[in-house]
This record gives C-alpha cells, structure tokens and sequence, in this order.
C-alpha cells in the first residue's frame, strides 16, 4: 500500500497511524481508485449491503423456524408470517434481498467482463468473484428448500436426482446428499445446516479473499487503462490532482458508493412493502406434497438459464447433464478462454462487443424459456439456446479473440 509519510522511528510510526489526524490521513492516502469510473463499480458496495441484510433478517427468522418437515411449513408461513409481531416483514425483506443480491450479482459480473476485469493479472480478483457467485447459489437453492412448500420440495427432488446421473458413485451420492432414499426430513436438516451455518461461513471467507485480491492489482477503468497507483497517487497528494489519474477511496469514491446504495435502498424498500411476491412463488405456499407433482417444476428466476441449459438437451438427460456441468464452469475458465491479453473494454473490441451483446441476449433468451413448460416449440427454441451459450463460450469466445490479437499485431 503506498503511504507518502515519513516516520524517524517505530514510536512516531505508530502515534502517526493510531491518534487523531494522522489516523485519517492514513486511510486518506493509502487507498486509491481510478477516475475513470461509473456507478457500476458501487455494486460491489451494493452486494455487501445486502449480504448484511440476508444475515441480520436471516438470524430474526431463525429464532422461529422449525427444521421439521412437519413444522416447518406452518413456522413459515403461520408463526413468522402471522404471529410473530413484524415477522412478515423481516421474511420479505429476506425474500427480495435473495432476489436483488442475485441481479446485482449478474451486473457485476457482467460488468467485469464487458471492461475485462478477469484480465491482466486480474484472475485471482475474478475467481474468487464467481466462487462467490456459486456460493451464493447454493445458499439460495438451499434456503428455497426450508419454506418445505410444493415447489421447494420438488425442486429439490429434481436437484438431487442430477447427481443420480453422475456415472459409477451417481446413485449413492444422491442418498448421501439426501440423508435418505428420498426428500425427507434427513435432507431438510442438511439444507438447513448448509444455508444458515456453512456456506454463510464459506461466503464470508471468499468475500475475505475478494476484497483482498482487490487491492493488487486494484480495479481498472471504464478504458480498462494499466495505472501505476504509486505515481498516480504521489502526483495527488503532491498537489498535481488534475493530472493524477486517481482519487481517494475516502471519500470521494465512497460518496459515491453511499448514494448507490441509498437508491438500491429506496428500491428495496419499495419492494418489501408493496411488490414483494415476485420474490415468492405462489405454488410455494402450498404445503409439500410428495403424491402430486406440480404440472410445471421450475427453480427461482436467478437459476433459469442454467436449467434451460439443463433440459435443453430433452432428447438425453446425459448431454443435458453435461452441458449443465459446462455451464457452471465456463465462467471459471473465462480468463483462459479469452485469448487476447490485452485489458480493453468491449466496446473498444471490434469482435468481441458482438460476442458480448449476443451472450446477452442468449442468457435473457435462456431465463425466458426456462419458465415456460417444455412442451412444443418452446422445447427446440431451450435447444437452440442452450447450443448457443454454449458455442459461445466455447468456441467462439476464443477463436474471435484471437483473431483480435492477430489483427492488431
């Protein structure tokens, strides 16, 4: 970290970085952004606010519900929901937070990719960013569960069937997981274990590491220009701030991330109070019932493209399972799959600005159809999305990158 006082011993040393001013103006010279940036950068922020709010209204809803297949359907959706003073609210807040923390999540992801934040040194930053992303899926998928409503209950049912297709260890991996032959109150205590205990733990460790990778070799700009921070910074304290390319994380960077989450905020607010079901599927306040099947099993929005992905493949369960498993790596190998190490945004890529805008599309494309049964024509539109996701990460991705990289040679 680089700090541009002079200290003559241990003991000024410390008074400088421990007792009043001085204390700040540490934090004010060793932490340092770049100025070309916009408010995309404060989801960062965002997702860190919203994890806090998952934890404090997760610990609220703990102190009454029942991991009990027999209870914990009427702990839900009577106790917290009906009894308990404010419970209803503190449940939405913890709903619409899962939803937001999942789209914040895909605009920070996306947003890394579109300026290439997984490049040039970057990858550490980048793989602990998306083993976030897969820990919160897993703590979403499993908090589905607990509610033990008709969806939760089936959905689970088609999850853990997934493993089953695994070769050789397949079928005893699916009981081991359950705790049982099948769904039951074995598999319940499990997920509840995992979503309020383990991955929160998992969550909070990788966040560690996110945020510490973060700071070498710090982020990259809206041009996704290579800064020296040392210099940058010295030309700022030294007086010359027109000129330096940088600002301080304190407080000017952080004005900004504040005013961000004020508005997230606002937003969240909005929803809790007044639009809270599209968090919350209505099949899912039916009870479980493992002897009628919903006509239409389907996961939360935020995991519909990659079950699209999934069923996509209807004519074998094999090369569905397959391209499942693709698809929850793929984003892992993003920094090798692209072949152009130059750190340059999309829109500066003649190529690779298609490249990006056509994933989008495909994903949205992939969400849509996930939601919609599997029956007709909408079977073979899921078939030609799933190939295309697929074809572009794959194959497209590293090919037009290289041709990229020649062509500027």
């Amino acid at each position: 970290m680089a700090h541009f006082e002079k200290a003559n011993s241990i003991g000024e040393w410390l008074d400088q970085r421990l007792w009043g001013k001085a204390a700040l103006k540490v934090l004010l010279t060793e932490y340092w952004v770049p100025k070309k940036i916009n408010f995309l950068w404060s989801f960062g922020m965002v997702l860190a606010s919203l994890f806090t709010v998952l934890v404090v209204t997760g610990i609220v809803l703990l102190m009454y519900y029942k991991p009990d297949t027999n209870l914990a359907f009427d702990s839900v959706n009577y106790t917290i929901m009906q009894e308990v003073a404010c419970g209803w609210i503190f449940r939405h807040m913890h709903a619409v937070a899962a939803s937001m923390i999942f789209l914040f999540i895909y605009i920070h992801m996306f947003t890394g990719i579109y300026y290439g934040s997984y490049k040039a040194g970057r990858e550490i930053i980048w793989l602990s960013g998306v083993l976030l992303f897969v820990s919160f899926s897993a703590a979403g998928f499993s908090g589905y569960m607990l509610p033990w409503g008709q969806m939760s209950f089936w959905a689970a049912q088609v999850i853990t069937n997934l493993f089953g297709e695994i070769p050789l260890i397949g079928p005893d991996l699916v009981i081991w997981i359950r705790g049982d032959y099948a769904v039951s109150d074995a598999t319940l205590t499990r997920f509840f274990m995992l979503h309020v205990l383990l991955l929160p733990l998992v969550i909070i460790g990788i966040l560690c590491l996110h945020m510490y990778a973060l700071r070498a070799p710090h982020v990259n700009n809206e041009e996704s220009e290579e800064i020296d921070f040392e210099i940058e910074a010295h030309k700022y304290l030294h007086g010359r701030k027109g000129s330096s390319k940088v600002m301080p994380f304190w407080p000017k960077f952080m004005a900004e991330d504040i005013f961000i989450v004020c508005l997230v905020f606002a937003l969240f607010s909005y929803l809790c109070f007044y639009s809270f079901n599209f968090a919350m599927d209505p099949i899912n306040f039916l009870p479980a019932d493992h002897m009628k099947t919903p006509p239409h099993i389907y996961p939360e929005w935020y995991f519909l493209w990659s079950y699209e992905v999934l069923r996509g493949f209807f004519f074998s369960s094999g090369m569905g399972l397959a391209a499942f498993g693709i698809a929850q790596i793929v984003f892992f190998l993003l920094p090798w799959l692209d072949r152009d190490p130059a750190a340059r945004p999309m829109h500066d890529r003649p190529l690779m600005k298609y490249w990006f805008w056509t994933l989008m599309v495909t994903l949205v494309g992939l969400t849509i159809y996930g939601k919609l049964p599997p029956d007709g024509i909408n079977a073979y539109v899921g078939f030609v999305f799933s190939v295309l996701f697929l074809f572009l990460t794959l194959v497209a991705l590293p090919l037009l990158s290289i041709k990229e990289r020649e062509a500027r040679k």
